[in-house]
């Protein structure tokens, strides 16, 4: 979602590398191509303005350590104002209420509302919270039995509303349910549309003072880029929000919105939607999408990702048969694709790398390096249990029965086994405590998947 952006603030901060000082001309240089940079990417112009103006004052104003060069200056300064514009630090949901705590789902049709209510529901069912889902959007066709789906998947309770009902009963007889039931937190869907009108302003607004939600969440389609601003102005002027949800970052959104629609409407971005899964949304930490757009990565999130997706046992158990000199095999190598999967794939794992490693890794795109995860697995799946302990016994027969098998060229077998070679080299290095040496390997021989 940011890759264009990022790419344009990174060739910024290398012209600046070799300048030996800061002076107003480079500062002026830089920040004629971040004004740039920010324009391409779709963030409001008033947003650009006042941004360029304040790095720039920061900028000519600092005085530059001897342990920073002029780029690194830049950076910190730039970073820091990101940060800024993005948003307080750890601003989560505030469910400070008599039970049951309600959260309000405002925003346009096909933001992504229904999708992120069930995802939020998982989130609070995972804190141990007991939610029940909700929806007054009786317009659409299916929207009610979407969620109801949705939060059958999850296993959480969905009220049982229906298009005959009219929105206001559907909230008056959900707060009741959900009283008599002893729920922590309800969640309540609400109809979106193609376009701002008076008639959704006003039924919103009723519900609203219906529900006297304790978090009411502007539910905003990143891809929208300046009407995504305009939008959430308009829902801001109607009703109380308390945060926005930033939908669809893992598709071809310029970026633009996430660092305009905060500074906008002067609401936090609480979460952010980054993929279709009902796994896909995390908790919006300004410090860490700053540094993803600087190229830095966003490797908080990516140990929070493997903490929470990784087996953990199955790890421990190749660290120590690997610590034990037994032989890295076929299995061991499936199971790491497996638990690369079970962390978004390799595109949510180059999105929070940082650009120098991802450029390592081969500078893969998600859906190549998500497929070619598939692909290993297919072949390894062709193999006999020996094949896999003993790969050394695959000669040109067995590579052609495997291929057949996984639906392959005999050439991606040579290849997958190619890639195994290396992670196997890795495996011994590390089993022998040469952790350096093997990150110094990593950055001469990983072919990376192709």
């Amino acid at each position: 979602m940011l890759e264009n952006l990022s790419g344009r603030l990174q060739g910024v901060i290398k012209n600046l590398r070799g300048q030996a000082r800061l002076t107003e001309e480079n500062i002026a240089d830089a920040m004629r191509e971040v004004r740039m940079a920010l324009l391409e990417a779709d963030v409001a112009l008033p947003v650009v303005k006042d941004f360029i103006a304040r790095v720039k004052e920061r900028a000519q104003g600092r005085e530059v350590m001897q342990s920073l060069t002029p780029g690194q200056a830049v950076i910190q300064v730039v970073h820091e104002e990101l940060t800024e514009l993005m948003g307080a630090k750890g601003v989560g949901l505030d469910l400070a209420a008599v039970p049951p705590a309600i959260i309000l789902m405002a925003g346009l049709q096909g933001s992504g509302k229904t999708t992120t209510s069930a995802k939020l529901a998982r989130l609070l069912k995972e804190q141990k919270k007991k939610v029940l889902l909700a929806s007054a959007d009786v317009y659409r066709p299916a929207a009610i039995q979407q969620l109801k789906t949705l939060a059958q998947s999850l296993e959480v309770d969905c009220f049982d509303s229906n298009a005959t009902q009219k929105p206001g009963d559907i909230a008056s007889a959900t707060l009741d349910f959900a009283r008599r039931h002893f729920y922590d937190v309800v969640i309540f869907d609400t109809a979106g549309r193609l376009g701002i009108d008076e008639a959704m302003m006003n039924e919103i607004r009723e519900l609203h003072g219906l529900l006297k939600p304790i978090e009411t969440l502007f539910v905003v389609d990143a891809m929208q880029g300046q009407d995504a601003v305009n939008t959430a102005r308009a829902f801001g002027e109607t009703l109380p929000l308390t945060g926005v949800v930033l939908t669809k970052l893992d598709g071809d959104a310029r970026g633009g919105a996430a660092l305009s629609v905060r500074h906008v409407t002067g609401k936090p971005i609480k979460f952010i939607g980054v993929s279709e899964k009902v796994d896909g949304l995390e908790a919006f930490h300004p410090e860490r999408m700053a540094s993803r757009v600087l190229g830095m990565g966003d490797v908080l999130s990516l140990i929070e990702q493997a903490q929470k997706n990784v087996d953990l046992d199955e790890a421990k158990k190749l660290a120590d048969k690997v610590k034990s000199g037994k032989s890295f095999d076929l299995d061991d190598f499936k199971m790491q694709m497996q638990q690369m999967r079970n962390m978004g794939g390799m595109g949510a794992l180059m999105d929070k790398m940082p650009a120098q490693l991802a450029g390592m890794a081969g500078q893969m795109s998600g859906d190549a390096g998500d497929k070619a995860i598939r692909r290993i697995e297919g072949i390894i799946n062709s193999m006999t249990p020996v094949e896999r302990r003993k790969p050394e016994i695959i000669k040109a027969t067995r590579k052609r029965r495997i291929a057949t098998g996984a639906g392959v060229q005999v050439q991606e077998v040579n290849r997958m086994l190619k890639q195994f070679e290396e992670a196997q080299k890795m495996m011994k290095m590390f089993s022998k405590g040469g952790m350096s040496k093997m990150m110094r390997a990593m950055q001469g021989r990983f072919p990376g998947l192709r």
